[in-house]
């Protein structure tokens, strides 16, 4: 069995590969099929006083292609790792031959949901976003924001960069090293005047309070939204959707996310104001943008599918 660290990982997953791939595989298809959630707690006096330090998330994600590959990513989620000084997500991938069972890899399961991430709603953006956007904010300076210039700019003529974080420091340090990779970058502290201004709005944020309004956003715009993966998180507000077309990675996020749950409360949103799926873009069975005025707008959860077919990247790509 083949092992990938990080480093390993991350090179054999190049975001125009990595955006090729994701675009075939949903359109072929795969079995995905629930994840498994399981909540794990330390007896008291183990791990911390507290029961969040005691408590883990565990999820367990499968898919396969039949007679081809099996996939299986672990997601460890503990908030109290924070007191520890450690993150509070670890992850890791197991690529098994789906017709023996053979273990073929063991592979970095952060890079793979980071990069992947992105990629997704790279690949959103390339059906939905106009052609000539040039202008993107990122909303939100954490490690898949990080990730969202380079994906974008696989896919549209990206010019400029704008990042916009709840500390304006980490905005500064994430428009840095933009520039750095080459890319003219600024911070902004003025949200509003930002979304105004961008041709794509990207928020990767764990807010559960709406972040970006409708009445900011520019004809013409797109809107990704990655953060709100549960029904108690928001990164838009209900105005966002008034007036757009809503395209979303899979059906499961009418189910999870609190973008797309809280509109449909509300009355603002039904479930067949969806307009597609990445499925059904990359089958060209749905219409993506129809014209320059329109806004769109593209909510993810995130799929076993992504992780499955960038596992199969990594490990074909190392079989030259």
């Amino acid at each position: 069995m083949q092992v990938y660290e990080a480093n390993a990982t991350r090179a054999a997953l190049p975001f125009d590969r990595l955006i090729a791939t994701l675009r075939e595989r949903f359109a072929g298809g795969c079995e995905v099929p629930a994840r498994h959630v399981h909540e794990i707690t330390s007896p008291a006096g183990e791990g911390g006083g507290d029961l969040a330090s005691r408590r883990m998330t565990s999820l367990i994600m499968p898919a396969w292609q039949p007679g081809k590959y099996y996939g299986v990513k672990i997601v460890n989620i503990v908030p109290g790792n924070a007191k520890r000084g450690l993150p509070g997500l670890h992850s890791s991938y197991l690529l098994f031959d789906a017709r023996t069972g053979v273990p073929l890899a063991q592979i970095d399961g952060d890079e793979i949901t980071q990069r992947r991430t992105a990629a997704a709603s790279a690949l959103a953006a390339s059906y939905l976003a106009r052609t000539d956007a040039k202008h993107l904010l990122v909303v939100g300076a954490g490690r898949v924001a990080h990730l969202l210039p380079a994906a974008y700019r696989a896919v549209r003529p990206i010019e400029r960069v704008t990042v916009w974080a709840r500390r304006p420091a980490e905005a500064q340090a994430m428009a840095a090293q933009v520039r750095e990779a080459g890319l003219p970058a600024f911070a902004s502290t003025d949200l509003a005047a930002a979304c105004s201004e961008a041709d794509i709005v990207s928020c990767a944020t764990l807010s559960t309070e709406p972040l970006v309004r409708g009445s900011w956003l520019a004809p013409g715009s797109h809107l990704d939204l990655i953060g709100s993966f549960t029904p108690a998180m928001r990164e838009a507000d209900d105005a966002c959707f008034e007036g757009a077309r809503l395209f979303v990675d899979t059906d499961e996020a009418l189910q999870k996310s609190g973008d797309l749950l809280v509109p449909m409360q509300h009355g603002v949103l039904r479930a067949d104001d969806v307009r597609g799926t990445l499925t059904t873009l990359a089958k060209g069975v749905a219409t993506g943008r129809k014209n320059e005025q329109e806004r769109t707008v593209f909510k993810s959860v995130g799929s076993a599918l992504e992780d499955l077919a960038a596992a199969v990247l990594v490990y074909e790509s190392s079989k030259g």
